[in-house]
C-alpha cells in the first residue's frame, strides 16, 4: 500500500459516525458566528435573520453539489480535482491554491484571536507567544495521526454543539417567560425602528458579509467521501448541515435580537450581553471560554485542510514535490508543517507590520471563499451532465432540481461580487480578493511557462 493510500486508510478508520456527524455540526458554528454576528447586526437590525437565512440556502445549495460529487467520484479526493476535471487545469490550480491560501490564513487568524481570548485571562503573556503556543499544539496534534484529527475536532465541536443548544433552550425560555427576568423580548425584533430599521440595503450588505461565516462547512463532504460508506456519510453530512444553518444560525439570531435590543452598544458583543441579560453567572468568562473553542476548531480544521489540498497540489506537479512527503504515520508532515510556518509568519506580519500585508489576507478571504464556491458550483455543472451521459449509476446524491438550482447559486455568488463593488465597505475585499486572484493566474502561467522552458532544454532522445 502507498503512503497516500495509508493516509486515506487511516482517514477511513479514524472518521467514524459519530465522528462526522459532529464534525457536520461543528463546521456550520464558526467564531464567526459568536463574534462577526454582531457587525451584521448593527447593520441591519433584526432582519439579520433574513441576511443568514439567504446566505445559508446558497451555502446548503453548495454542500449539496459537493456531496452529489463526492459520492460520485470520491478517488478525486477534493474539489481542486473535480475543477481540473469539469473546468481544466488553470481552474484546479486556482482553485487548490486558493483554497489553501484561505486556509492559511484562517490559521493566522485565528491563532491570533485564540491569543487574545486567552489574554482575557492571562493578559501577561504576549500575543505573539500565545499564538504560537496554539499552532505548536494543533501542530502537533495533526502530525501524530490523522485520527488526532478527528479526535480533537469531535471533541471541540461538542463543546460548540452543547454551548449553541443551551443558548437556544435558555433564551428561548427567558424570551418565552419562563426563565427569570422579565423584560419586552419579543418586541425587540420591531421595537426599534422596526424589523429592518436602516431598510432592505442593509439585510442584502449583510449577507455578503455572513457569506465567510458559513464557510468551513464543506470539510465534512470532502473526509466523509474518504470515509468507509461514503455515500450514506455524505448523506448524513448534508442532511445536518441543512436544518442546523436553519436552527443554530437563524434560531441564534433571532434569540440574540429579541433579548438584547438591536441598536444596543451591547450588541458589539453579541452572544455574551444576551448571557448577562439573561442573568447567566460569568456570562463573559463562559462565553470567551465558547468562542476559544470555535477557534481552536478552526485552527485545527485550517491545519488539516491545508495540508490535504496542498498534497493533493503536489500529485498534479501543482507544488513542489518535496511536500508530499508523508511521516511513518501516514500523515502529510511536510505540507502541514508548511500551513504552520506560513501561519506564524502571517502571525509575527501582523506583530511587526499590522497595517500591511495581515490585513491583506484577512481582506481577502471572504471574497477567495466565494470564488471558491463559484468554482465548485460551475463544477458540479458541468460534471453533472457528463456523469448523466457516461455513467449515471454513480449519482447516488443528485442536486436538487439540476439545473436551475445550481444555476440559481452561480447567479447568486456573481451578484454579491459585482454588489460588493457598490458596498463602500466591501469594496477593498473585493480589490483584494481580486488581486489573489490575480497573482493565482499568475503563478500558474509561470508555472506553465517554465516546465515549457525546461522541455525545450530537455535533451532529444536517440
Amino acid at each position: 500500500m502507498t503512503d497516500e493510500r495509508l493516509d486515506d486508510a487511516r482517514l477511513s478508520q479514524a472518521l467514524k459516525r459519530r465522528h462526522m456527524t459532529m464534525i457536520a455540526l461543528g463546521g456550520v458554528i464558526g467564531a464567526g458566528l459568536f463574534v462577526g454576528s454582531g457587525v451584521v447586526i448593527r447593520s441591519a437590525g433584526p432582519a439579520t435573520a433574513v441576511s443568514f437565512l439567504l446566505t445559508g440556502f446558497l451555502v446548503v445549495l453548495v454542500i449539496r453539489m459537493l456531496a452529489e460529487m463526492a459520492t460520485a467520484l470520491p478517488a478525486a479526493g477534493s474539489f481542486y480535482e473535480y475543477a481540473r476535471l469539469a473546468l481544466g487545469d488553470l481552474a484546479g490550480f486556482i482553485t487548490g491554491w486558493m483554497y489553501w491560501y484561505f486556509w492559511v490564513g484562517v490559521v493566522a487568524f485565528e491563532a491570533i484571536a485564540g491569543a487574545d481570548l486567552i489574554r482575557f485571562w492571562l493578559p501577561q503573556f504576549p500575543q505573539w507567544l500565545l499564538a504560537l503556543g496554539l499552532l505548536l499544539i494543533m501542530t502537533g496534534a495533526n502530525l501524530r495521526s490523522v485520527r488526532a484529527y478527528g479526535e480533537f475536532e469531535f471533541w471541540l465541536a461538542s463543546i460548540k454543539v452543547g454551548a449553541i443548544i443551551v443558548f437556544l433552550v435558555v433564551g428561548a425560555l427567558f424570551v418565552a417567560g419562563l426563565w427569570f427576568g422579565t423584560g419586552p423580548h419579543l418586541a425587540n425584533l420591531t421595537a426599534h425602528g422596526g424589523f429592518a430599521p436602516r431598510g432592505w440595503l442593509p439585510v442584502f450588505t449583510g449577507a455578503v458579509a455572513a457569506t465567510g461565516f458559513y464557510f468551513g462547512a464543506e470539510i465534512v463532504t470532502v473526509a466523509s467521501a474518504e470515509s468507509a460508506e461514503p455515500a450514506a456519510a455524505v448523506a448524513r453530512a448534508t442532511n445536518s448541515v441543512i436544518w442546523r444553518v436553519l436552527i443554530f444560525y437563524i434560531g441564534s439570531i433571532v434569540l440574540v435580537v429579541a433579548i438584547v435590543p438591536w441598536n444596543s452598544p451591547a450588541i458589539t458583543t453579541p452572544y455574551v450581553s444576551a448571557l448577562a441579560a439573561i442573568g447567566l453567572p460569568g456570562a463573559a468568562h463562559v462565553m470567551n471560554a465558547v468562542i476559544l473553542t470555535a477557534v481552536l476548531s478552526a485552527l485545527n480544521s485550517g491545519l488539516y485542510v491545508s495540508s490535504r489540498m496542498l498534497l493533493s497540489l503536489t500529485r498534479r506537479g501543482d507544488a513542489p514535490q518535496f511536500l508530499a512527503r508523508v511521516n511513518a504515520r501516514g500523515t502529510p508532515s511536510r505540507a502541514i508543517l508548511a500551513g504552520t510556518v506560513v501561519g506564524f509568519a502571517a502571525v509575527m506580519m501582523s506583530y511587526i507590520s499590522p497595517n500591511a500585508v495581515f490585513p491583506f489576507l484577512v481582506k481577502s478571504n471572504g471574497t477567495v471563499a466565494l470564488f471558491v464556491y463559484l468554482l465548485i458550483a460551475l463544477s458540479e455543472l458541468r460534471l453533472r451532465r457528463r456523469l448523466e451521459r457516461d455513467s449515471p449509476e454513480r449519482l447516488v446524491i443528485r442536486m436538487w432540481l439540476f439545473p436551475w438550482l445550481t444555476i440559481v447559486a452561480i447567479a447568486a455568488m456573481l451578484g454579491i461580487l459585482a454588489a460588493m463593488a457598490f458596498i463602500p465597505d466591501q469594496r477593498t475585499p473585493l480589490i483584494t480578493g481580486l488581486a489573489s486572484l490575480a497573482i493565482a493566474v499568475a503563478f500558474f502561467w509561470l508555472r506553465n511557462t517554465l516546465a515549457r522552458r525546461r522541455l525545450r532544454a530537455a535533451p532529444v532522445q536517440p
